[in-house]
């Protein structure tokens, strides 16, 4: 049986459209899925919506709607929007599933019933952006830190989780298994959060009462409050792989990948652990964090109202080229800026100039001096060694970069596989030997070493540029799904057949020029 591999972006809050915060969560793990599927895995991508608790109530009422309706019209927006852009998640879940309400419920009942649930009445100062009662630590000028907004002073009776009888536990984790979280910055967070000093407090509010907020998923050990959705939402990453008893938790679960953005880091890196030690539970595989997407130096954010719609990127620019400037522009877990000019750039060097100009002259060059079918190359000199050489390195980069979640990394190394086959290229300069009949016998050898240098560039582009690759790979020829073979033995030297076919097309990655208003 193949190795598995289960990715899950978080389940998006359904007050708002998608985002670049959104898109860039979801197209790394959408790649991640790809490319671990490519390498044999059994993978499974779960994504979806957050659909319960106070925001959406208060979106409710102020179009004078009900809540399910606001959450069904998001839910089927996020749905759209990824399957227009080519997302391939295996599940897409909604916390108003059936499935995921029984699931819910049961761990409620045993954590319950184990004791580990206490009702008491608090008082404290609550933040209805995100949802949950705040301490000094998320607060800047007696603002919400992520939603800068003041937070309201809330006394209620509640049921609480005893979170805190497992810091200490989590603590030794998170210790003992340092790349649990990564990158690392964020493992010292959280673990400066479970320290003493951090105010965090050892007890979880998991309820809201029915008289102040009945959208949501009723406790079953007393009917007059519902779940705290930050409770209710973890879950899913449980419910979406049939726990607990279906074979795909089984599979899946003990190859858990969370992706989340570091606004979220303190539910997943320490509610979510202290819930699944709760009810017996392993702990997911690796918690992987990201940063900001920053607009004008402040984060891009619903409640700030500084969106990037991924939709109106895919119409100006191409999904692919947006998919493309996410990934490489930022550094996995750092924060990074986004502007059209920033995008642009990216476009024009990397896409544009480079592969699509080697896509380009090869495909152009082939036709023109090979009738347009790949050649019979002859024997390999020195340079035909380099590049050859060059793609068995670049694949074992990619490969040790994509699993250490360094995307831009990856991409950074198939784009010098482009470079030095384009300065290939040019020393050995086809359109001059042709005409020289003391270099012409080196015009087939040429042109095959930069084929299959293409070749093997569409495949390792595949996870990160999927439509992208399947064009360069039709356009050599090449039809056949990826999936028929393994990673190793599709980047491997040399499998380019001669004598097919090929096709110029049009421009892979037209230049882009900059808007006036923007130079």
């Amino acid at each position: 049986m193949s190795e598995a591999f289960y990715v899950t972006t978080p389940i998006y809050y359904v007050n708002a459209e998608p985002h670049i915060g959104h898109t860039y969560t979801t197209v790394v793990a959408d790649m991640l899925a790809r490319y671990h599927r490519l390498r044999g895995e059994q993978c499974f991508m779960l994504t979806g919506t957050d659909e319960h608790g106070d925001k959406i109530l208060e979106v409710a009422r102020e179009r004078g709607t009900t809540p399910e309706a606001v959450a069904t019209e998001y839910a089927q927006l996020f749905q759209q929007t990824w399957d227009q852009l080519g997302i391939q998640y295996d599940r897409f879940i909604r916390t108003t599933d059936p499935d995921h309400r029984v699931v819910v419920q049961s761990i409620l009942q045993k954590v319950y019933d184990a004791g580990e649930i206490e009702f008491k009445e608090y008082e404290g100062l609550y933040c209805v952006g995100c949802e949950r009662f705040l301490t000094d630590r998320d607060m800047v000028d007696g603002l919400c830190r992520d939603h800068e907004r003041a937070p309201e002073n809330r006394s209620e009776s509640n049921y609480f989780f005893k979170m805190g009888d497992h810091f200490s536990w989590l603590a030794e984790t998170i210790e003992n298994n340092p790349d649990f979280i990564r990158p690392e910055r964020y493992r010292n967070e959280v673990l400066a959060m479970l320290s003493e000093e951090s105010g965090l407090g050892g007890e979880l509010c998991i309820s809201r009462p029915k008289e102040r907020l009945d959208w949501g998923i009723e406790l079953p050990f007393d009917d007059r409050y519902v779940c705290y959705v930050w409770f209710d939402a973890l879950i899913n990453y449980l419910t979406g792989v049939g726990y607990p008893d279906q074979s795909e938790f089984e599979t899946f679960w003990p190859a858990a990948e969370h992706i989340i953005g570091k606004d979220i880091l303190k539910p997943h890196g320490v509610f979510w652990p202290c819930m699944l030690h709760a009810i017996g539970a392993p702990l997911p595989r690796h918690l992987n964090v990201h940063g900001f997407w920053n607009l004008d130096n402040r984060k891009v954010s619903k409640s700030l109202g500084n969106l990037i719609s991924p939709i109106a990127m895919d119409e100006r620019y191409g999904f692919e080229a947006f998919r493309y400037f996410l990934l490489r522009e930022m550094v996995f877990g750092q924060d990074s800026s986004f502007s059209e000019p920033l995008l642009i750039a990216r476009i024009n060097a990397d896409l544009a100039n480079n592969l699509g100009n080697l896509v380009s002259r090869t495909l152009n060059m082939t036709n023109r001096f090979a009738d347009g079918v790949v050649p019979t190359p002859g024997a390999q000199e020195e340079a035909e060694a380099v590049i050859e050489k060059t793609a068995a390195r670049v694949a074992a980069e990619v490969d040790e970069h994509v699993l250490s979640l360094r995307p831009q990394r990856a991409l950074e190394s198939i784009m010098g596989l482009v470079d030095e086959t384009n300065r290939y290229l040019e020393r050995r300069e086809p359109w001059k030997a042709a005409k020289d009949p003391d270099r012409a016998g080196q015009v087939p050898t040429t042109l095959y070493t930069c084929c299959e240098s293409l070749r093997i560039t569409a495949v390792l582009l595949s996870a990160f540029l999927p439509k992208t690759s399947q064009e360069i790979l039709s356009r050599l020829g090449l039809d056949s799904p990826l999936e028929e073979a393994s990673l190793h033995d599709l980047t491997r030297w040399g499998l380019l057949q001669s004598g097919l076919p090929t096709v110029k097309g049009p421009p892979l990655f037209p230049r882009v020029d900059v808007p006036e208003e923007s130079k």
